[in-house]
């Protein structure tokens, strides 16, 4: 879980409590936008992976 997420389900749990609708869906929204982050980050390690796999065979011939 990253900082967003953490940021986003507080402000989600504070909007709750208070009845503040507004800061429950900005909660919300950080918490989406915490795990698209996640997500991109994830997709960027794979890509790399796979580029470092096809070198690795090019150096191999």
């Amino acid at each position: 879980m990253d900082k967003d997420q953490v940021k986003g389900k507080v402000n989600e749990t504070a909007g709750k409590a208070t009845g503040d609708d507004s800061q429950e869906l900005k909660g919300k929204l950080q918490q989406e936008a915490g795990k698209i982050k996640e997500k991109a980050e994830d997709l960027k390690d794979d890509v790399a992976g796979e580029i470092n796999k096809l070198f690795d065979k090019k150096d191999k011939k």
